[in-house]
């Protein structure tokens, strides 16, 4: 069990699941089969019992069906998922009309339209030579966590806990930074699924003073090529909505779009909607 935030990760009944009123809402991160044919409705009575108003699940394809028939609705998917065979689904079960209505829908909407007619770009602009881009280890998890705790008031994982940092660094999450004069001052991770042959692509945060550099552009490269080198074959993230240079970022890099998540993450002080990008490698 992982302390993430004032949620907490585990293992329930075989599938890996975070939960808490953090983010009030239970997240199904991995299942591979289902444990019981009444698992779906376990999931809503846990999250009826804990008071959360959403779940949100992750699920292979050929298990959509079963949580379909319980009242989950498609938000997303990712196709070729899993080992670059079978599709993700990722599904959300609202147990309040107002998790479900987004505020700022006609807003979100515009800014991914806008981020939509932006096409991929096959050359990075010209990074400055006072920036070194490389992969971050043990020493640096104090000052990941600083960097963190500027960026976002709030997040989803306690990424601000250096901590928690060198344990997911030590187990399935590669972490990358942008440097100058010898100081971090931009992240990324690439979160790893090795059976699966996925990463997530996350946690880009760039101090205030080195915004415009575009050093996540950089980050994202640097990551697609080193996930490439361990095998991955599908990468996705899963960006805020409301940001449009986080999208535009992806989009330029030859994502496409996935879906959207409503009301689902607890980031930068309050749940916001999340947009799904993904892209394959083969």
């Amino acid at each position: 069990m992982i302390d993430a935030g004032q949620d907490t990760v585990e293992n329930y009944k075989g599938c890996v699941i975070q939960h808490g009123h953090y983010n009030a809402r239970i997240y199904l991160i991995k299942i591979t089969s289902l444990p019981s044919p009444g698992f779906p409705r376990e999931l809503i009575e846990m999250a009826k019992i804990n008071g959360y108003s959403k779940i949100f699940a992750k699920v292979p394809e050929s298990l959509a069906k079963d949580f379909s028939i319980t009242g989950f609705r498609k938000e997303a998917g990712v196709p070729g998922f899993f080992a670059g065979k079978e599709a993700a689904v990722f599904l959300g079960y609202y147990l309040s009309t107002e998790r479900f209505k987004e505020k700022d829908g006609n807003k979100l909407s515009e800014i991914l339209q806008m981020t939509l007619r932006r096409k991929q770009e096959d050359k990075l602009p010209e990074l400055d030579k006072k920036f070194i881009v490389r992969k971050c280890g043990r020493s640096d998890t104090t000052a990941m966590a600083k960097i963190y705790k500027e960026v976002f008031t709030s997040y989803p994982f306690p990424i601000h806990n250096p901590d928690y940092l060198l344990e997911t660094m030590q187990s399935h999450t590669d972490y990358f930074g942008v440097e100058t004069g010898g100081t971090l001052v931009a992240l990324s991770s690439s979160e790893k699924d090795n059976a699966g042959a996925n990463a997530e692509m996350t946690d880009f945060a760039t101090l205030p003073r080195w915004r415009g550099n575009h050093l996540g552009q950089y980050l994202l490269a640097q990551m697609e090529i080193e996930m490439k080198r361990k095998g991955i074959i599908t990468a996705y993230t899963i960006a805020r909505a409301m940001s449009p240079g986080m999208n535009i970022t992806f989009r330029k890099a030859g994502y496409k779009y996935g879906g959207r998540l409503k009301n689902n993450t607890n980031i930068s002080g309050k749940i916001e909607s999340m947009n799904v990008w993904f892209k394959k490698f083969v």
